[in-house]
């Protein structure tokens, strides 16, 4: 694992960036299936790249996925497909033809996951029997949960459907998350966290492999780096 720590948040974002963009740039024949995480740290990422690194990213070269989704219509702000839609996708004129959203607004999350589940298998090249993104980005929660598989939810780590429906515990949401078969077959799994109340968090994943489901990918999936702001010593 390699970690990469920012003075600010801002800076941080940026750095990520440019570490996508060079990526891309490193294959410049190679399209580029990439699943993006919400929340607060990618929605100032998503701001960032709007008005910073528009003209210089290949967005014709990228296919856009998500991890995981909250259950709700793409205009509430909870939705992880809305906020990246509003701040990067419309900013950018990205092609609705290259963007895959996960439908939130589903009322039933389980037939929605499976529908999800045979869009990936279809549109994202196979490596070892299962999808390859090239790159998956999550975060993870204070508890250490991150793409909706929360602690007591670990089954999900080991599931072979690429995407289930779960349950946020503590206010009872419904969400559909991407599951270990995803997580540990990607080319590069990116962690971007963010704030000083991550510091636990950020320990976990940087030192132990079994206090939640975020330190139990970063431990065991093939290739993972960390974006923070948080120094952890000792």
């Amino acid at each position: 694992m390699k970690s990469y720590i920012y003075p600010a948040a801002t800076s941080t974002s940026r750095a990520l960036i440019r570490y996508i963009i060079d990526m891309m740039n490193r294959e410049p024949e190679r399209i580029f299936h990439i699943a993006f995480s919400g929340g607060t740290t990618p929605s100032l990422m998503f701001d960032i790249w709007a008005h910073e690194f528009k003209k210089e990213t290949p967005w014709m070269r990228m296919r856009i996925f998500w991890v995981d989704e909250r259950c709700v219509p793409v205009k509430d702000s909870d939705s992880n497909y809305g906020t990246m839609l509003r701040l990067l996708l419309r900013e950018v004129g990205m092609p609705d033809e290259f963007v895959f959203p996960i439908d939130g607004a589903c009322r039933h999350p389980e037939k929605e996951a499976k529908r999800y589940s045979n869009l990936v298998f279809g549109t994202v090249p196979l490596r070892r029997g299962f999808p390859a993104f090239d790159l998956v980005l999550l975060g993870a929660g204070d508890d250490g949960h991150t793409s909706s598989i929360f602690p007591g939810q670990e089954y999900l780590l080991s599931s072979f459907h690429p995407y289930e429906a779960s349950v946020n515990p503590y206010n009872g949401q419904p969400r559909i998350a991407m599951t270990g078969c995803l997580l540990f077959n990607a080319r590069k799994i990116v962690f971007l966290i963010t704030g000083k109340n991550k510091t636990d968090v950020v320990y976990d994943i940087m030192k132990s492999g079994d206090t939640g489901p975020a330190a139990y990918v970063a431990h065991h999936a093939e290739s993972v780096d960390i974006f923070t702001d948080v120094e952890i010593t000792g």
